[in-house]
């Protein structure tokens, strides 16, 4: 079964980094007031508001430093990205997982945190929380449920979720590991060592800013890998601020989608609340869940 970090306590210490893009000290102001209302010490990575000029955090070396240390702190008992963007790939390959694998505490994050919680999956079989970040607490965010998910999250509250039917959505019940996260990501790392093995399992995509003929080609990616064929389910996240060519693809991203696992028998949710909007459902990755879509609701529970 996969390993499950332990549930935080009350006076544990969360630590933030941002082993990918830039991001404002003043961004992450607070994100630290309501972790520590929840209850937990906060502490604070020297790549959150750091000193780069570039578009991350800082350089390689000093976002893998920055991250190995807070992933070797007894201290810390979870690590909070504060964003995403990109940069994780750059550095996955040199963090060293050793102490982690025997003291495993929750990573948090999405977008280009998928990398992460892949190569935790694929290498070490230990689950990881994808959930909003740093950013998501801002303008009153930390009110919201899909915040309060991750709180829920990791003081151990058995997750189930019930969304609003869509159209394309196809009927049916499917139990299995719950894996995904951003589509370009689960593209990109095909054939890596953080690749995933989707068979049997609920896959869950998402994504932002693409042109549809990029969803499209991730997608078939995907399916020539042999990676959307043998699933138990698909959950489909949110897919926003798409973009289309001057001369149109032709279709909008959720018909991609429907028509792309139109030969798998397996049930399918369309507008499930996973994405780079408020609507972010903390998800913990690897741990099984039951996906149940009917006529008149869609149900996720561990």
């Amino acid at each position: 079964m996969i390993k499950i970090p332990p549930y935080l306590q009350k006076g544990d210490t969360i630590g933030i980094v941002c082993p990918a893009g830039f991001m404002e000290t003043e961004k992450v102001e607070t994100c630290i007031r309501t972790i520590q209302d929840w209850g937990y010490g906060v502490k604070i990575g020297n790549t959150v508001g750091g000193n780069s000029q570039t578009y991350f955090s800082g350089t390689d070396e000093e976002r893998l430093s920055d991250f190995q240390q807070m992933l070797d702190d007894d201290e810390v008992k979870a690590v909070l990205c504060g964003r995403g963007g990109y940069g994780m790939t750059r550095i996955i390959d040199r963090v060293d997982f050793k102490k982690f694998r025997k003291q495993p505490k929750w990573i948090i994050g999405y977008s280009d945190i998928t990398v992460l919680h892949a190569h935790l999956y694929a290498n070490y079989y230990i689950s990881s929380l994808h959930a909003p970040m740093a950013g998501a607490f801002n303008e009153e965010g930390f009110r919201n449920e899909y915040v309060l998910s991750i709180k829920n999250a990791l003081e151990g509250k058995k997750i189930k979720y019930s969304v609003p039917v869509h159209e394309f959505n196809r009927k049916g019940e499917a139990i299995g590991e719950l894996i995904g996260g951003n589509l370009a990501l689960l593209a990109h790392i095909t054939g890596t060592d953080s690749d995933i093995k989707t068979r049997g399992r609920i896959l869950f995509i998402e994504d932002v800013g693409e042109y549809s003929y990029n969803i499209d080609r991730m997608l078939q990616q995907l399916k020539r890998s042999g990676k959307l064929s043998k699933l138990a389910g698909l959950i489909v996240g949110g897919f926003t601020d798409m973009k289309d060519t001057e001369r149109p693809f032709g279709k909008p991203v959720y018909e991609i989608i429907r028509d792309t696992v139109q030969d798998y028998d397996y049930p399918v949710c369309f507008d499930f609340p996973v994405s780079h909007t408020a609507r972010n459902y903390a998800l913990k990755i690897g741990v099984g869940y039951k996906l149940k879509i009917t006529r008149t609701k869609v149900l996720l529970e561990e």
